[in-house]
Order: structure tokens, then sequence, then C-alpha cells
């Protein structure tokens, strides 16, 4: 007889449905801006100059009855200068106010960095600030020397390198007609000096176009191959004596001419003019 198979019973596990977790994105920190740190006031001693060649014994200058206009209160602020106030407003000021006077001696004032209330009231507030005295500030003056110095090379440089017609140009706006009786060599050694001595003059007149101009018709007229009428109104050919343009009326008659160059009409003349110079 067979035997019966035992029945296995097959159990199912549950599924468990898995649970996904997305984490939130983090926020992005946000970036720390510094502000910029306000210049405050430099502790360091003062010194402050009379202006002028005068230099007295002593000079008093106002230490009350002075005003300064607050923009951000929006009126004039009394000051006075009293030691033993912590501040130069009268409005801030309390208890006794004693009065102390502020003299120059020798043309100078001394102010050590502990005095901050007198120092702040003549380089901040005071009415004479930069018109009776001025405050000495060697940083500010070397910058400024360093400016003129470079400005003397450059002009030098230029100088050197410019042309002749150029440099008699120039050189016409200082001596005038003097410059046509120089030789090359003493119109160089003047241009020189000239860029020299004055360097912000001489590189505004070297990028003036209407010196050149004009220092090309003066020479022209003095060539005679054109000729300012005696009334000074028009200019004309000094060959044929027929008009060549009308100065207008209170202007100098060789700007005049300078300018009538640049037009259509005139750069024909030119250029006329030049081909007879050279």
């Amino acid at each position: 007889m067979a035997k019966k198979k035992k029945q296995v019973e097959v159990v199912e596990e549950p599924q468990v449905q898995e649970t996904v977790v997305v984490e939130a994105p983090k926020p992005k920190p946000t970036p720390v801006v510094e502000k910029p740190k306000k210049k405050g006031w430099e502790f360091k001693d003062r010194v402050y100059y009379l202006r002028g060649n005068k230099k007295p014994l002593s000079r008093s200058i106002k230490a009350s009855n002075i005003y300064w206009f607050d923009e951000e209160k929006g009126f004039n602020r009394e000051m006075k200068y009293c030691k033993n106030q912590q501040t130069c407003f009268v409005d801030e000021m309390s208890g006794d106010q004693r009065l102390e006077h502020i003299v120059f001696r020798s043309g100078a004032l001394f102010v050590p960095k502990q005095e901050v209330v007198l120092q702040k009231l003549l380089s901040l507030y005071h009415p004479d600030r930069d018109s009776l005295y001025y405050e000495y500030k060697p940083v500010e003056i070397a910058n400024n020397e360093i400016e003129i110095l470079e400005m003397e090379v450059e002009a030098l440089v230029a100088a050197k390198n410019v042309d002749i017609d150029t440099a008699e140009a120039i050189m016409r706006v200082e001596i005038g007609s003097e410059v046509s009786r120089m030789s090359s060599k003493e119109l160089k050694r003047d241009l020189l000096l000239y860029a020299k001595q004055n360097p912000v003059l001489f590189l505004e007149l070297l990028n003036d176009d209407n010196v050149i101009l004009r220092n090309f018709g003066i020479r022209a007229t003095e060539e005679g191959l054109i000729k300012l009428s005696n009334d000074q109104r028009h200019f004309e050919w000094g060959s044929t004596g027929r008009k060549l343009m009308t100065v207008p009326f209170d202007e100098h008659p060789y700007s005049a001419l300078a300018q009538w160059f640049k037009t259509d009409e005139g750069m024909e003349v030119y250029s006329n003019i030049e081909k007879r110079l050279n």
C-alpha cells in the first residue's frame, strides 16, 4: 500500500514595501559680506602753518563764536575751543566752559595727538581752514611732487621728440615773432627749458592743433604767400589780392584763420600754401 506524501505547507512571508527617504537639500550658507570699515580719526601729532610768507611772532585765530553747517542736522552749529570739554560743539558741552586761545607762534602751531578736540576743530570744522592756515600733510605733498615730476619728465620727452615746425608753433605762443630769427638749436634749447618750467601748459599746447595752424598762418603771412588786410577783417592771396576768408567779428585773425583751415575750402588753400613753404 503506497504511502501518502506529506503536504508541506508553504507560508508566504509578507512583503515589506521599502520607503525611500529623500533628504531635503541643505540650504546654502549665506555669504558673509564684510562691511567696509569706516576710516576713523587718525591719532597723531599734527602741525598747522599760516598761509603766506609772513611769520609773525604770534597770531591768534578765532576760538569762539564760530559756526559749522551740519548737513545731517540741517543747521549751523556753534563751536568754541574749551580745553575742559570733550567736544568743540557748544550743543554737546556740559558744565563749565573754559575758553582757550588758539595761537600760532612764528607762523606755526603744533598740536599733540592727545588734543583731539583742537585737532578736529582745526582740521575739519574751522572756517579759516585752508584760507588763513593749512595742515601740513607730508604724504599729500610727496604725492603732488611726484605728479609734478612725472609730468615734467613727460613734457621733456615730448619736447625732445617734437619736430621743428611744432617747436616753432609752441614757442611762438611764448615769445612771439622772435621765433622766426632763432636757429634750430636755439629753438630746441628754449623749447626744452619751456617744457621743464611749464610742463602742463607745454603739453596742452602740444595737443592743441589750433596752435600749429595758427603758426602755419603766421609763417605764410611772413613769407608773403597770404596777407592780412589793414583793418584785419579778411585774409587774401599775397600775389593776386583775391580774398580768401573774412575774419568774424571780435575774433583774433589768426585764430579765425586756423579754424578756417579745417573747412573744405580752407584745406585746399592749406595744401597749396604747404607746397610753397616747403
